[in-house]
């Protein structure tokens, strides 16, 4: 819920030209609209003992949840000019659970940029192989668990991917507050990450994954806190999760139908059916009344956005679109924040307008846990620690009765996908050739990998 101009003229009067600290403790904006910020507790007196970080795939927020009540989302009424010239209208993608037999849209480093178009975001059709899929969008009724969730937590609207990028790049921003790359590579890396300064700390921490770990990018060196995700819902039903887990997907690794990422074309059925199981084993756990659930996307997946990225500080200067020190942040994400510290009203959904990125997640755990940041971007209040989208002052750890989603009857693949990988907007064989490799070197590393060739 947002403030109307009376209830801000209201509230102004009653603080006598005070800024709001009275007012919802999400984002509100004072009488000049300008964005308030709650005052944080101290962070060990927070009652935040566990934070649990759910990253899927590929999906922007208009796509995904435009439809939400008081939520700066848009679906139908846009329109996009393909690559003839021609104008083509945002239309419900409801009951097509797949995408088959579209390409997957672009969202490469050069194609987010054709998308982007200088801010003007109608290139949505011009970039790479894009058809009409991309300016596509979900309801409520295609993501029935995640839009509870939504609307019985706290959104943030305005959540963006760390770059204007793909996946790769993004997940490192999520584990290291900059990236080496620009594309999907499989390249070694060695960027210091949250795990060294958790462990540093000796704040305990797990990487959970379920099929390929995504660490192996940095080679064996964190095997010993990786585990499978059936070792995930083993500890959140009984209460022996970390202080900290990430928790990764199943992912398109092979074009199967088993995929439940979201990333197209994994059927997105799975992948609020996976939501579902990992948040029910999370709420209905012992530890539920001091967790920090959050469901986030990795990157937008080359799909349609009405909302610019803005600019913040630069982590490094791998991205050589700098302006003043400033790189673009990717085009905006579904992003859920579920705990007892971030309850809503389903009739009337919580909404957060603050500015995040995947760092306001390392900028929460770092403020956690007294940590130092670990790069200009995690430092720099161009992106916002995510505890201000948190109520500390009324915690509720009652759990709504959220709706179970059905699975698919049938794991079906996209059937001109069966031999050479997914279409992608540039004809390639990525995600599953990118994931396969990524794959391959865990096991030459130690890990215990699943659903690879």
């Amino acid at each position: 819920m947002k403030f109307n101009r009376r209830e801000l003229l209201k509230n102004a009067a009653l603080v006598s030209g005070a800024t709001l600290a009275a007012a919802p403790f999400y984002s509100e904006k004072n009488l000049f609209g300008q964005l308030t910020l709650p005052t944080l507790p101290n962070p060990e007196n927070s009652g935040i003992e566990h934070i649990v970080v759910v990253t899927m795939e590929n999906r922007s927020f208009d796509h995904f949840l435009g439809w939400l009540p008081n939520a700066d989302g848009q679906q139908a009424g846009l329109t996009s000019l393909d690559t003839a010239g021609v104008a083509h209208s945002t239309h419900s993608l409801s009951g097509d659970y797949t995408g088959c037999p579209h390409p997957g849209p672009d969202h490469s480093y050069n194609g987010a940029r054709v998308e982007y178009d200088n801010g003007l975001m109608d290139g949505f059709l011009r970039a790479g192989s894009n058809d009409v899929y991309s300016i596509g969008y979900y309801g409520e009724q295609d993501i029935p668990f995640y839009g509870e969730l939504a609307r019985n937590y706290t959104t943030c609207d305005r959540y963006f991917a760390s770059i204007l990028g793909p996946t790769f790049p993004n997940r490192l921003f999520l584990h290291s507050a900059q990236t080496d790359r620009l594309g999907d590579t499989v390249n070694f890396t060695s960027l210091p990450t949250i795990w060294d300064r958790l462990a540093g700390a000796g704040v305990s921490a797990k990487y959970f994954y379920s099929n390929v770990p995504f660490l192996a990018l940095w080679g064996a060196k964190y095997l010993g806190i990786s585990h499978l995700y059936e070792e995930f819902l083993l500890g959140a039903s009984t209460g022996t999760l970390p202080a900290v887990s990430f928790v990764d997907p199943r992912f398109t690794v092979l074009d199967d139908g088993t995929g439940n990422d979201d990333h197209p074309h994994a059927d997105i059925r799975e992948g609020d059916l996976f939501l579902y199981k990992t948040l029910q084993a999370v709420a209905n756990g012992p530890k539920w009344a001091n967790t920090v659930f959050i469901v986030n996307f990795d990157e937008w997946g080359g799909f349609f956005e009405h909302v610019a990225p803005p600019r913040a500080t630069a982590a490094n200067n791998v991205d050589p679109d700098l302006v003043e020190g400033k790189a673009l942040l990717g085009l905006r994400v579904p992003t859920v924040v579920a705990s007892p510290f971030s309850r809503g009203n389903a009739a009337d959904p919580r909404v957060s307008a603050l500015v995040f990125d995947h760092t306001s997640v390392l900028k929460l755990i770092e403020w956690r846990w007294r940590l130092a940041p670990l790069t200009p971007r995690d430092a720099s209040n161009d992106v916002l620690n995510l505890a201000y989208a948190l109520n500390f002052s009324q915690p509720d750890a009652t759990v709504p009765s959220l709706l179970k989603p059905q699975a698919p009857l049938l794991a079906a693949p996209c059937l001109q996908n069966l031999f050479g990988g997914i279409l992608s907007s540039g004809g390639t064989a990525t995600p599953t050739a990118v994931w396969q490799e990524l794959g391959k070197r865990a096991v030459a590393h130690g890990f215990s990998v699943k659903h690879v060739r």
